[in-house]
């Protein structure tokens, strides 16, 4: 995949009258349902998709990254490999004892939770890195809908761009890059 070039991503591409980039829009790359461009004002990154490409019917266990508008909620770092720097958006560091449920039936499905914990979970301090930046997406946040899928986040790609579970990932370059300009006004739409 080709990547973006230096002269697109100056700071005036991004920070529109320095409010930020209200709206992040991802689409599909041709050819490759499981890898996208995320267009940032005029600049455009590559990134990695849901390994079942992007659903309208979005599904717990699919692998499908969610046909959506998503707010940009909150994030969490790994303050033991970089620095939160400087963003609009609310960002903690991850604990070690921070888990994501990801049971449908579970009374905390699709929220945080403390481990260990009883159901099935998601470990937010992953060995790979891929969450040493991660943004929570307002996907099934509220209202929560049992089994529409948990755990939709913004985070860091593997090498090659590999398949995310769902999620929207892109290079640690590209999210430090974006950090400054994102908010909770933020809104990130997926399109096919």
């Amino acid at each position: 995949m080709r990547s973006y070039s230096k002269k697109r991503e100056s700071k005036q591409t991004f920070a529109a009258k320095g409010r930020g980039l209200p709206h992040l829009v991802v689409r599909a790359r041709p050819g490759v349902p499981t890898q996208g461009l995320l267009q940032a004002g005029n600049a455009r990154f590559p990134c990695a998709l849901g390994e079942g490409g992007i659903a309208a019917g979005k599904r717990e266990g699919d692998g499908a990254t969610p046909l959506a508008r998503m707010r940009l909620l909150h994030g969490f770092f790994r303050n033991d490999h970089v620095r939160a720097g400087a963003t609009r958006l609310p960002m903690q560091p991850i604990r070690a004892d921070l888990g994501w449920c990801e049971v449908p039936d579970d009374r905390n499905y699709n929220r945080p939770v403390r481990m260990p914990y009883a159901a099935s979970h998601e470990t937010m301090r992953r060995a790979d890195r891929l969450y040493d930046f991660c943004i929570v997406l307002d996907w099934n946040i509220s209202p929560r809908r049992r089994g529409r899928g948990s755990a939709i986040f913004f985070h860091l790609a593997r090498p090659g761009f590999t398949p995310t579970q769902g999620c929207v990932a892109v290079t640690r370059q590209a999210m430090q890059r974006l950090l400054p300009y994102l908010s909770t006004r933020t809104v990130l739409e997926v399109r096919r």
